[in-house]
């Protein structure tokens, strides 16, 4: 399987939807396409909103002047009160403060982009690597910060926030009854990228599992059809991503191999364009190899060391 490829759901794929035009996905939730289709987006953005009269806004998206025209007319007669940004890539936060002025809402998020981020993640941003991907939106900071097991509400809803890094330290995602907006973690139509120093693949797999075990009916992704079996689609990805664990690790041996080298040889069926996404994907298992002590990075951990399973 390619790293993108896409993944139909098995009672078959569900319609395109049109960008900028509302969506009801069932009742107290509504969906806006962002205007931001691409490889990493596929058909753009959802941008959520939830409740009736005083209402949320989840990930408002790319700073896209008609998104937010679109987001307006849709919430034309309510108030948004609140804005609340899962992670902050480039196709998720930056609308949040144009929006945020249009209509006087706070902005609720996890941080400032580096926001939890490990010991080994801040060492590595701190030599100077950068997220690939997305794009990391360096100039977001939320009004007001939020973090696992607090609570946000209005008039007739009620969001719980869950701590979800994996694709990114500050990734959230949010609860509203047995409806969960799942951000990048998962989706249906791909398994999510995991680019260090933002993405950690064990807390990918940690989050993963806390997010199968919530018994949720359906998740809400940032990108691509609703996930109707959250927790099978949650299997699935947790058993992928160790099976790339497993054949990254037997692809080491002596002498050491660099981070190209070892993609070439496990993504083995990738289109070339996509090698460069799929070497972060690599990384981050690499990275995870070395702090579980099952391989040694040299000269030192980083994009250009040569890596050797112990």
């Amino acid at each position: 399987m390619t790293l993108r490829a896409l993944e139909r759901e098995k009672k078959g794929p569900m319609s395109k939807p049109q960008a900028g035009l509302v969506r009801t996905v069932e009742d107290g939730i509504r969906c806006i396409l962002a205007p931001n289709p691409g490889a990493m987006t596929y058909w753009g953005t959802n941008s959520y909103i939830v409740g009736q009269g005083q209402v949320a806004v989840i990930d408002p998206g790319p700073e896209d002047e008609a998104h937010l025209d679109a987001i307006l007319r849709a919430t034309a007669g309510e108030h948004v009160t609140q804005i609340l940004v899962t992670h902050a890539h480039e196709d998720h936060s930056p609308l949040a403060r144009m929006l945020a002025v249009r209509t006087g809402a706070t902005v609720l998020g996890f941080g400032p982009p580096e926001a939890g981020r490990n010991a080994t993640m801040q060492g590595l941003a701190e030599a100077g690597l950068s997220g690939g991907g997305e794009g990391v939106d360096s100039l977001f900071r939320p009004d007001i910060q939020i973090s696992d097991g607090d609570v946000v509400r209005g008039e007739d809803w009620q969001l719980d926030v869950i701590h979800a890094p994996g694709h990114f330290a500050g990734h959230l995602a949010f609860r509203m009854n047995d409806v969960v907006f799942s951000g990048d973690h998962v989706m249906q139509w791909s398994s999510s990228l995991v680019s260090p120093p933002d993405g950690n693949v064990r807390e990918f797999m940690q989050t993963s599992e806390r997010l199968a075990s919530l018994g949720a009916r359906r998740f809400l992704s940032g990108h691509g059809p609703d996930i109707q079996e959250p927790e099978e689609r949650l299997r699935w990805l947790i058993k992928h991503r160790q099976a790339r664990a497993d054949a990254i690790l037997d692809a080491l041996g002596t002498p050491p191999l660099g981070v190209e080298e070892v993609t070439r040889k496990v993504y083995t069926d990738t289109p070339a364009a996509m090698l460069p996404a799929a070497s972060r994907n690599v990384f981050a298992h690499l990275i995870d190899h070395v702090e579980r002590g099952r391989a040694t990075a040299s000269p030192e951990l980083g994009l250009s060391a040569g890596f050797s399973r112990i």
